[in-house]
């Protein structure tokens, strides 16, 4: 607010700066306003006549003439004439229209006061400032009608406006600079006092931003975006962002409009003639003492500030936001929305897990300080149990069940006896499954599960009905550096190593080619099957000179018979 030495202290200088050029044009614009009018003179009259039905008046004025007046300008709010017939009344004439005089009571009470005011002034006393409406325009500038009915003449140059439709009408404040006693006319400024206004805040802004101490200010407005604070007259915004050091907040959960607070100024954009405000800046920064209070790994018990689908953000209780991470609330790693697990205002304990006091971020882990599902695990299960899981993914390698709290992995491999059978052939996200644990890695924490271990398998089926040494058809599957993978009957699977492969080579194989080999062993605990090409040929030989034996025996009757003889 500009108080009166301020006003006084530029009007000075603006009437100063006008020289008499100056002077003489405001009075010729002014006078020309009112020869525009073609009239000016004010006389006492006698109302003669009401026409409600022409919205006018019949006035006498003298010299056998009747002037007609607006009906509008002497009525009250319901429409009720303030004056009878045969009443005096004060007028002015404005012009003449086929020689009949038009008359205006407003204008000549606007006169009088203008007539009073110049009468009353004092060019030596303080500045004197008006409030009022824009009630109309001329060639040099504006013409206001002040609260007290004062007709100001207010120059373009002094204006500070600009001339629109909007302009007429519009409530504003102006200083008196100069006033004519002979001519009964007052030239008024805006720019005087909005000049000075803008000095006086860059004062009171220079001094703010000079200063180190906090000030107070009230809340004005309150926004989607921060809120405007009043400081010594001075308007600022505090933006959402400079309100907490915990963060962006919403202003119109913390505050109310009137309220007093303290700030500090941080910012002034000179162009945009904006001052930047921060209450934070004005306060303790909790995280300078954060350091010797906390540190990672400590458990603390925090509540739930804000909940969104990437994390939840927790309030430690001294103005400092900490920030819980979406995979940090459980140990389970199927999470859709943390709101789910936790609501606004619940109390929790977490564990500190990181602390940057540089960018004053802190987050927090609450599934470190709930049981761990692994360690859960293993004091119930052991490798060998049959288990039923619920299946919770489905990948290109296999599914992930669900056992308690923890995952395993059912790998491909492990779905079906039949290796061209994979998870997604057999199961769906959602299905329970029966499953046996095959193998706990205590290291990694990783769990592998078998469905084919279950089921009966084609070798164990194989070793009902072969044992070792029997030879078979097999058929090259694969090759590899230490042998050869070979497929039996049903899609039973069996190795041959190169050593056993005997007179054959096995870069002289193809896949697809037929073997004839020999049973070395069925290992039906590993599902393993070894063959042997080379032991063909022996167990062959073998086979004949048992067939031969057997044909040529001779028994001791027949040599006792043949020494007979």
């Amino acid at each position: 607010m500009l108080n009166e030495a301020g006003v006084k202290a530029h009007s000075k200088s603006a009437i100063e700066a006008m020289d008499l050029g100056d002077e003489d044009d405001f009075a010729s614009m002014f006078e020309a306003s009112i020869k525009e009018e073609k009239g000016g003179n004010i006389v006492e009259g006698v109302i003669v006549a009401d026409k409600p039905e022409d919205n006018s008046v019949l006035v006498d004025v003298g010299k056998k003439q009747e002037g007609i007046l607006r009906r509008d300008e002497i009525v009250d709010e319901d429409g009720n004439l303030l004056f009878n017939v045969s009443d005096k009344i004060t007028v002015m004439i404005t012009g003449y229209r086929n020689e009949r005089p038009g008359l205006s009571y407003k204008k000549a009470l606007r006169t009088k006061k203008v007539e009073e005011f110049v009468k009353n002034y004092d060019e030596e006393g303080e500045p004197v400032i008006l409030e009022g409406k824009v009630i109309g325009k001329n060639k040099g500038g504006f013409i206001v009608e002040s609260d007290e009915g004062i007709e100001v003449f207010l120059p373009k140059s002094q204006a500070y406006l600009k001339d629109t439709k909007s302009t007429i009408g519009k409530k504003i404040k102006l200083q008196v600079l100069k006033v004519d006693k002979e001519n009964n006319s007052i030239v008024g400024s805006r720019k005087v006092l909005i000049e000075a206004d803008r000095a006086q805040k860059k004062e009171i802004i220079d001094k703010l931003l000079s200063s180190d101490e906090p000030v107070e200010g009230v809340i004005k407005k309150i926004t989607s975006y921060g809120m405007f604070v009043d400081v010594g007259g001075v308007d600022g915004l505090v933006h959402y962002s400079e309100i907490s050091y915990k963060g962006p907040v919403n202003p119109s959960k913390l505050y109310e409009e009137g309220e007093v607070v303290p700030v500090k100024a941080i910012g002034y954009d000179e162009a945009k003639r904006h001052l930047s405000l921060s209450i934070k800046a004005a306060t303790p920064n909790p995280w300078d003492d954060l350091a010797e209070q906390l540190e990672v790994g400590d458990a603390v018990k925090v509540q739930v500030s804000n909940i969104e689908p990437y994390g939840v953000f927790v309030d430690l209780g001294n103005d400092v936001e900490g920030f819980l991470h979406v995979s940090e609330i459980s140990w389970d790693k199927n999470i859709k929305h943390p709101k789910d697990y936790l609501s606004v205002g619940e109390e929790i304990d977490v564990e500190i897990v990181e602390m940057d006091f540089e960018k004053q971020k802190l987050r927090v882990s609450l599934k470190n300080v709930l049981p761990k599902p692994f360690d859960e695990f293993k004091k119930t299960h052991k490798t060998g149990d049959v288990v039923t899981g619920q299946v919770t993914t489905i990948t290109d390698f296999g599914a992930f069940v669900k056992i308690g709290g923890v995952e395993g992995l059912l790998h491909n491999e492990d779905v079906s006896w039949d290796r061209n059978v994979k998870a997604k052939d057999l199961l769906k996200v959602g299905d329970d499954v029966e499953v046996k644990i095959v193998r706990i890695d205590h290291d990694n924490e990783k769990i592998s599960l078998s469905k084919k271990d279950l089921e009966e398998s084609p070798i164990e089926k194989f070793a009902k009905t072969h044992k070792p040494n029997d030879i078979v058809k097999a058929k090259v599957r694969d090759i590899k550096d230490f042998g050869v993978f070979v497929e039996l009957e049903d899609g039973v699977d069996a190795l041959i190593r190169h050593e056993d492969l005997g007179e054959k080579k096995a870069e002289d194989l193809n896949i697809g080619d037929e073997l004839e080999a020999a049973i070395a062993f069925i290992d039906t605990d590993k599902n393993r099957i070894r063959l042997s090409v080379k032991k063909v040929s022996r167990i062959k030989e073998k086979e004949a000179l048992n067939a031969y034996n057997d044909d040529t025996k001779i028994t001791l009757g027949d040599v006792i018979k043949d020494q007979l003889k």
